[in-house]
């Protein structure tokens, strides 16, 4: 399997200056092919394929005064920007089409020098290096030099050098990773996520949520209050708005290291991995949005579920729909509206239940059955829920033996 590995670079003034080119001539043919494409459909002419786009939007504008800086960088840096935008192009199409599965593709839209994100890829055509001596070397722009925290396990097929809002720089490098299985285990965990607790187990072990945003709230405040006490365009500015992004970026490193660490205390602990698929985009709608976003729980479900690849252990996503939390671990009983607040309840067969064990152990028995059915990767209307579906439950067809007015009904 792919995985990248991300290291964090630190350019010298004069390699900053060369990636900020390469960084806006990447930019400028993307927009200049995303134009392209859009003045030939508003004309009515035929969808310019990527062949003659490359050679309008890159060879032959190298060879015009406006675009002759062009030649400056290399030219696979230019050629996978135009991939990315051919790219974008193919998946709005096949969402359009249905041939791509879940939330709906948005159109390609231009990039902007403003963007929070910057980032060039060079493939092994750019004939990119690590130099004996631990350094980066890309082309036209020099050797950068990379603090290495662990050794990449292969060659890397390509590199992705990264400027994010808060002025940092890594490189990300794609490279090919064989299975590492673990050592059999017994124990298999059924996992429910939440707020007040981050994660508890089938075991009936508590992980609280760290709430790393809702800690740095109040530094963030002071830090968003002076920014917008600055005059627009100034260099005061510019310096506030990086020290709110470099608290940002805080944030997000320390919950991202958390997630890392507890979903390899998962995998190595247990045999097999079941989790509930959560709508979380239908969660951020509500008033709990900052702390559905601050919890972070589809990055921690995705490196629970790669890791678990990655290791030869089992993982699985059961139905959202599922009534976890409201049905008796002990006899199968359904319970009526459960409201947020009931933390804990107790059955008519005797068994109490505090709702977040008991929605893990429910958990756990919905994926071992599941994962024994052969028709466990369909939800209610028969359709495939990989996650990411839709909020609401599925329409369902009437039945002929269900109450309804009937033809010839007066």
């Amino acid at each position: 399997m792919q995985l990248r590995y991300n290291f964090r670079l630190h350019p010298t003034p004069g390699q900053r200056a060369a990636l900020a080119r390469a960084f806006g001539c990447a930019r400028v043919v993307f927009n200049d092919g995303l134009r392209a494409r859009q003045d030939a459909r508003e004309h009515g002419l035929p969808y310019i394929c990527d062949g003659e786009l490359s050679t309008r939007v890159i060879t032959d504008a190298k060879k015009t005064s406006e675009r002759s800086w062009l030649g400056e960088v290399s030219a696979v840096v230019l050629q996978q920007a135009l991939a990315d935008l051919n790219k974008a192009y193919r998946n709005f199409f096949d969402s359009i089409t249905g041939k791509r599965k879940g939330p709906k593709v948005a159109p390609p839209r231009f990039r902007s020098k403003r963007d929070n994100r910057q980032a060039i890829r060079f493939t092994k055509n750019a004939r990119f290096s690590i130099t004996a001596s631990g350094r980066l070397r890309l082309p036209k722009i020099g050797d950068l030099p990379v603090r290495w925290s662990r050794t990449l396990p292969s060659e890397p097929s390509s590199v992705t050098v990264i400027k994010d809002a808060a002025g940092r720089y890594f490189a990300s490098f794609v490279v090919e990773v064989a299975e590492q299985p673990l050592p059999p285990v017994e124990p298999e965990a059924g996992i429910d996520l939440g707020l007040t607790a981050f994660a508890v187990l089938s075991n009936g072990r508590k992980i609280d949520a760290p709430r790393f945003l809702r800690r740095a709230e109040k530094k963030l405040k002071h830090l968003q209050r002076a920014l917008s006490r600055k005059a627009k365009g100034s260099n005061n500015r510019a310096k506030a708005r990086q020290e709110v992004a470099r608290r940002h970026a805080k944030v997000a490193d320390a919950r991202r290291e958390f997630h890392h660490q507890l979903s390899t205390r998962i995998v190595r602990d247990n045999q097999a991995i079941y989790v509930e698929d959560l709508a979380v985009k239908g969660l951020a709608r509500t008033r709990l949005s900052k702390s559905v976003h601050d919890a972070g729980w589809s990055s921690f479900v995705g490196m629970l579920e790669y890791k678990a690849r990655l290791h030869g252990r089992a993982f699985h996503r059961i139905d959202r729909w599922f009534p976890s939390s409201k049905r008796c671990s002990a006899c199968g009983a359904v319970a009526g509206s459960m409201p947020l607040n009931v933390r804990s309840w107790r059955c008519p067969c005797g068994a109490a239940h505090d709702r977040d064990v008991n929605a893990a152990k429910n958990i756990l028995a919905a994926g071992r059955a599941e994962r024994s059915n052969a028709s466990h990767t369909r939800g209610r209307d028969g359709t495939r829920r990989p996650g990411g579906g839709q909020v609401r439950p599925p329409h369902q067809v009437a039945q002929p033996g269900e109450a309804g007015s009937h033809r010839g009904a007066a």
